[in-house]
């Protein structure tokens, strides 16, 4: 991989305001028939542990070399924590010969399963073909195309609106979603993992919760 490079981003956001936007797109695009697995089967796939983790890792590394040497490809590894009631999420982002981009956002006052959803949106770049998101979380990934079942529908809402843009734009867009719980050390996600936990988060609203 390149040499790192920051950009470092640390707003304090209101993931609710951010999406209001999305309420009245809601009921017409989780309708039957016209949901992201209705009307895209094929542009994303989830790539959960494998019993055999030694052999789930040789994958995860195999598909990240071949993606880095990809010019239309690029990696998201993330991570998020909580820590004196605000949510840090971190994202690396490796694309084909450019220094890795670290992007960090903090939020108060929502959960990790939101902040997951807020970082897997933030992950798509509509100048990729190939997106290859690397987390500890697969099982909130899913959530985005499982609309139905869950408390989180309005920022499923805003990311099926991104990811409906990016696999329009082209029909070999692809999303990949691979897991990599961080018991397992992987070092891309290890780096992460570390970073999220060190972060020192100091509260706007110490009144608030989590």
């Amino acid at each position: 991989m390149a040499r790192q490079r920051s950009q470092l981003k640390s707003p304090i956001i209101d993931v609710d305001d951010k999406h209001n936007k999305f309420f009245p797109l809601f009921n017409k695009k989780f309708n039957p028939g016209n949901c992201i697995v209705d009307i895209f089967p094929d542009c994303f796939s989830f790539h959960p542990r494998f019993l055999n983790v030694e052999r789930h890792i040789k994958n995860l590394e195999e598909i990240v070399l071949k993606a880095s040497s990809d010019s239309f490809s690029s990696i998201v590894v993330s991570d998020i924590s909580i820590k004196n009631q605000v949510t840090t999420s971190i994202l690396h982002i490796h694309s084909f010969n450019k220094p890795i981009i670290k992007t960090l956002h903090r939020a108060i006052n929502i959960t990790t399963a939101e902040a997951e959803l807020f970082a897997i949106c933030c992950s798509i770049n509509h100048n990729i073909k190939y997106i290859i998101v690397i987390t500890d979380s697969l099982h909130i990934a899913r959530r985005i195309f499982n609309s139905f079942t869950h408390l989180y529908q309005i920022h499923s809402a805003a990311i099926s609106s991104e990811l409906r843009e990016f696999f329009s734009k082209d029909s070999q867009n692809h999303i990949k979603f691979w897991d990599c719980p961080s018991k397992q050390q992987w070092a891309l996600h290890q780096i992460v993992d570390k970073e999220t936990k060190i972060m020192v988060s100091i509260p706007m609203f110490p009144c608030k919760s989590s």
